[in-house]
C-alpha cells in the first residue's frame, strides 16, 4: 500500500529555508535540467563512491556516516590531491592561498606607505 508523505515537500522546503535564514545561510539551487549547475557535487559523490564506499562494507548507517565523515576529514580534505586546484589537497591549498593573500596585502601596504 502506498501512502502520501506525512509532510509535503513544500512544507519541508519552507521549514528548511526558515532554519537557513536564522544564521544567514543563503540557499542556492541550480536550474532545472542543467547538470553542470551541480557538477562539483556530482564529481565529489562519484569520487566518494569509487574511492571509498564501494571498497568498504558498513554494518549500519551510523557506521557508514562515521567512516565516511572520517575519510573526508582525514583523507579527502587533507591528503588526496585535486586536479581542480592544481593538484594539492584542499586544506594545504587553502593554507597556500592564505599565505599568498597575506604576502600580497603586506606588499601592497608597503608600496602605499
Amino acid at each position: 500500500m502506498l501512502r502520501p508523505p506525512i509532510e509535503s515537500a513544500e512544507y519541508t522546503a519552507a521549514a528548511t529555508a526558515a532554519v537557513c535564514r536564522v544564521p544567514g545561510v543563503v540557499q542556492s539551487m541550480g536550474r532545472v535540467g542543467c547538470a553542470l549547475d551541480n557538477a562539483a557535487a556530482e564529481a565529489f559523490n562519484s569520487t566518494l563512491k569509487v574511492e571509498f564506499v564501494h571498497r568498504h562494507h558498513f554494518r549500519t548507517r551510523a557506521e557508514a556516516r562515521i567512516k565516511i565523515s572520517t575519510w573526508i576529514a582525514d583523507f579527502y580534505n587533507t591528503t588526496r590531491r585535486h586536479s581542480a586546484n592544481g593538484w594539492p589537497a584542499p586544506i594545504p591549498f587553502e593554507h597556500q592561498m592564505a599565505r599568498a593573500r597575506t604576502a600580497s596585502t603586506v606588499q601592497a601596504r608597503t608600496e602605499v606607505a
